[in-house]
């Protein structure tokens, strides 16, 4: 028996078979843009995208450029309570985060990095000042989550805390981590995140002036305005 039919008989049909490889595939093709786009070094940070029942994740320790895309075998996939559904590697140890996300959120897709301008803010404030009205993509000015151990039920729930309403928020001496429809908009809405975490740090850093910010107002304002904004997913 090939290890497609393998894959059909133990995950689904050729439907399913193939909406998992599209979806593995373009996981990869993120979690390597992180890398590429100065979001992570090495192996830190991770990617995921929930396919039905089934989240596929990035794999623990494994550089991004040695995942294969080809073949169903090459995905690492498990369901919402962390149990492995197939794939040789182990999944990310942040896969407590990524579950919480989905249990608790209609997310599609989670981004998490360690994204150096972001996580200098988060040792330095409790939620990052509104500077820029695309915090309206992320539901408001993104919070600080209390520092807890990686990969632990603590650091899961601390983050759903200051998820409240958001759908991005800063690890305290971590990171970030953000979530959407798709995995494109998880990963604009990351991008954008340090993109005004480095604002913010460049304006703030200058003698004598602080920033100017905008109001609750402004940012309600601009959050309408951005609803629907970019084009659809396929």
């Amino acid at each position: 028996m090939t290890e497609q039919r393998q894959w059909q008989r133990q995950h689904g049909d050729h439907g399913d078979t193939d909406a998992i490889a599209k979806a593995w595939a373009e996981l990869v093709d993120a979690a390597r843009r992180t890398v590429t786009d100065g979001l992570v070094v090495g192996t830190s940070g991770n990617v995921s995208v929930r396919v039905g029942g089934t989240v596929l994740v990035t794999p623990s320790g494994v550089p991004y450029d040695r995942l294969r895309t080809e073949g169903p075998e090459a995905a690492v996939g498990v369901d919402l309570e962390g149990r492995q559904l197939f794939g040789d590697l182990s999944p990310t140890s942040e896969l407590p985060m990524h579950l919480a996300i989905y249990r608790n959120t209609d997310a599609g897709a989670v981004v998490h990095t360690h994204a150096v301008h972001a996580t200098a803010v988060s040792m330095l404030v409790s939620e990052l000042p509104a500077v820029h009205y695309m915090a309206g993509i992320l539901g408001g000015p993104p919070r600080v989550a209390p520092y807890a151990l990686y990969g632990t039920e603590e650091l899961a729930d601390h983050m759903l805390h200051a998820l409240r309403d958001r759908t991005g928020c800063l690890l305290q001496n971590h990171g970030t981590v953000t979530y959407g429809d798709h995995l494109s908009q998880a990963y604009d809405r990351t991008a954008q995140l340090e993109w005004m975490s480095r604002l913010w740090l460049t304006a703030a850093a200058v003698p004598g002036h602080a920033p100017t910010l905008l109001s609750p107002s402004q940012l309600r304002e601009a959050e309408e305005r951005l609803k629907g904004y970019g084009q659809p997913a396929d």
